[in-house]
């Protein structure tokens, strides 16, 4: 079977959200609330790990002293 030949079908549009849920979501938004399924800014900066003030190296081992 070619490419050609397999026919693609589009996937189903999207439901849209019952009218109470928009309302909610509106709701939460004018109150400045988290929304589900959007980028959330206040989460990233809670979610990202401190930025350290020093780097860890991998230095010698002191067992390893060369003798």
């Amino acid at each position: 079977m070619s490419a050609e030949s397999v026919r693609q079908v589009p996937p189903p549009p999207p439901v849209p959200d019952p009218p109470i849920y928009r309302a909610l979501l509106r709701t939460w938004a004018d109150r400045g609330r988290t929304l589900p399924g959007l980028h959330d800014p206040e989460w990233v900066r809670l979610a990202t790990p401190p930025v350290s003030s020093y780097q860890l190296s991998a230095g010698r081992d002191p067992r390893d002293d060369g003798r």
